[in-house]
């Protein structure tokens, strides 16, 4: 039977089960996506005894269907398009540009919000676990990835506590998938958590503050 949560924190806790091998090693950094990716990573990164930040991703919405990803942007400006989504609904470029202008500056007040001024970690030669709540598009961590990858770290995993099958597959062509459940009727990463309330920005900063001591040593 497919798992179903009780909560994000839960579901970081049997995350970090299955990337046990990975305790310990130096090399790890977990990096979360705002916000509700931010318990499970917490839980995973305590586990692992690894550090823990951020990296924010926005989905671009389909104006109108703002829950329908036309693709998504990272930091660093960043995009990835899903032209099958924007071809099949007409979606002028003009459209695009306008609703990616929009959640570039709220992926830059995220940043600003969880990260202040510090300095982000150096990617290079590391394992990277890139952490979400779960994955319906996959769009979001499409980008995330693709924009990890310019840092040039050694190794990038997607790790998630649920995934629709046919999107864990195909991420499977940019990163190493670890996924606890892919249901075959998914429907919505919140069908599969008995408490899915969001996730606040407070929390989010007091998750990374808690873990700012290991990040602080690399």
């Amino acid at each position: 039977m497919p798992t179903v949560f009780q909560d994000r924190r839960d579901a970081g806790r049997q995350l970090a089960e299955r990337l046990n091998s990975y305790t310990g090693d130096p090399t790890v950094l977990v990096l979360a996506l705002p916000r509700g990716g931010v318990p499970v990573a917490y839980e995973v990164a305590r586990a692992l005894r690894a550090p823990l930040d951020v990296f924010v991703v926005r989905k671009l919405g389909v104006p109108g269907h703002r829950e329908l990803a036309m693709g998504a942007i990272a930091s660093g400006g960043l995009r990835v398009l899903n032209p099958d989504v924007i071809d099949s609904l007409r979606i002028p470029p003009a459209a695009v540009e306008a609703v990616a202008a929009r959640e570039l500056l709220e992926v830059e007040r995220q940043q600003r919000a969880y990260r202040g001024d510090a300095p982000r970690a150096d990617l290079g030669g590391r394992t990277v676990i890139v952490v979400d709540d779960g994955l319906a598009t996959g769009s979001t961590m499409r980008a995330a990835v693709r924009a990890l990858r310019q840092s040039g770290p050694k190794r990038v995993i997607i790790a998630v506590p649920v995934a629709a099958r046919e999107t864990a597959r195909s991420l499977r062509e940019e990163a190493e998938v670890v996924c606890l459940s892919m249901p075959a009727d998914f429907h919505a990463v919140s069908n599969w958590y008995e408490d899915f309330s969001q996730t606040s920005d407070e929390e989010v900063r007091s998750l990374l503050a808690s873990r700012s001591h290991v990040a602080s040593s690399l």
